[in-house]
């Protein structure tokens, strides 16, 4: 039975779904339901807003002027949704054990591939490259550019509508102060906070105009438009301070495993040269050669691009040594397969001395140490062939 995504009162696509769980935690079988229930909805709503919006932006006059924040829009609700099918597999129409809620909790609070990075840049003036946002930051990224592009484009009605405009914009700001808090102490923070006073002071001063009647339509889509801003870069610069503590902890944990991979594939060489000749020979880096995890964004990004580099190094070489370790093996393989074809045929007599010392030296050779695998390949074709015009010659046909 499939997934019930039709929820009794349907989330906005304007507000921000509460995620269950945390990172490193679970959740509960009802919980990771109910998210994938308004998730579901919030998708579908999304993408035919965003459908509606790269319209009317390829209507406008300024068509130009939308086609960063609509692909990155696009790519936000592409991530979000991919995202959402992975939870949905992973949830199994409710089959969720102690793993499954674990690997659903992973899911949701876990990095998210944002957007690509040529278009990352339209993020924020200040922004580039990947974001590491989690599943319930990037909807609320999704939001607030929404919204940003709705205010550009002016498609929200007007008249009736200004309430519902002016609370969403009252819970926008809201968001905002709540993300104030985890901004840096010092300047960045105190000019949030100037941001904020702006933004609640034009707010108070467009409430009270709508109340008193007066047209405030000039008024509230400019604030609609810088609220969701201002909330896009703060979601923005918490996703960059995120990514930079992680990978300096995914830094050090990939040079913690490129270790182990390199001592291991030191060990194979030494079973490779021992065992085969020749053997592959390739350099094995080191990984400490790189020094400790840099703490500096720039060259913790240099320090990863150089891992990867190792990391691709150590499967190159660990390939090579095991792919001729596996010759061996299946060198001999086929020796016993093809004496074995030859026990069971019909070989004339006077040929069996030269099949029999054709298999003896392959033998030796296979089982020498180290094996060489050119003469192995070599006599082992040479008794393919004997062994194939020997039989031959007993068929009906052939001659003795």
């Amino acid at each position: 039975m499939s997934l019930d995504l039709t929820p009794p009162t349907p989330p906005s696509t304007g507000g921000a779904l509460e995620a269950p769980g945390r990172l490193g935690g679970t959740v509960t079988p009802q919980e990771a339901f109910a998210f994938l229930r308004d998730l579901g909805v919030w998708r579908d709503r999304r993408k035919d807003e965003l459908d509606g919006l790269d319209s009317a932006a390829l209507a406008s006059s300024e068509r130009d002027s939308f086609s960063r924040d609509m692909l990155v829009s696009m790519a936000l609700w592409k991530a979000i949704s991919d995202r959402y099918d992975l939870l949905e597999v992973t949830f199994d129409n409710g089959r969720v054990g102690r793993k499954e809620a674990e690997r659903i909790s992973a899911l949701i609070w876990g990095r998210l591939d944002v957007a690509p990075d040529s278009a990352a840049g339209s993020l924020a003036p200040s922004t580039s490259g990947a974001l590491a946002l989690s599943l319930p930051e990037a909807c609320r990224l999704s939001d607030a550019m929404t919204s940003s592009l709705r205010a550009r484009l002016s498609l929200e009605p007007s008249g009736a509508e200004v309430g519902t405009r002016l609370r969403s914009v009252r819970e926008t700001v809201e968001r905002i102060r709540d993300q104030i808090g985890v901004v840096p102490v010092g300047a960045p923070r105190e000019q949030a906070r100037d941001l904020l006073h702006e933004l609640d002071r034009r707010l108070a001063d467009v409430t009270e105009r709508a109340k008193r009647g007066a047209d405030v339509g000039g008024l509230l889509a400019p604030l609609e438009y810088d609220a969701s801003t201002r909330e896009r870069d703060l979601i923005v610069s918490a996703g960059r301070r995120l990514d930079a503590a992680r990978d300096a902890v995914r830094a050090q944990h990939q040079r913690e495993e490129l270790s182990a991979r390199g001592a291991a594939i030191r060990l194979l060489e030494a079973q490779c040269v021992a065992a085969v000749t020749p053997a592959p020979r390739l350099a094995i880096p080191d990984v400490t050669a790189l020094g400790a995890v840099p703490t500096d964004p720039e060259a913790l990004e240099r320090y990863l691009h150089r891992l990867d580099a190792v990391s691709r190094a150590l499967t190159a070489a660990q390939k090579a040594y095991a792919d001729a370790l596996a010759e061996r093996e299946e060198l001999r393989g086929l020796t016993g397969a093809y004496q074995a074809q030859a026990r069971a045929s019909a070989v004339p007599v006077a040929g069996r001395p030269d099949l029999d010392d054709l298999g003896s030296r392959l033998d030796a050779c296979l089982a020498g140490v180290p094996a060489d695998l050119g003469r192995a390949r070599a006599l082992l074709a040479a008794y393919q062939a004997y062994l194939r015009v020997a039989t031959a010659a007993t068929k009906p046909g052939g001659s003795r």
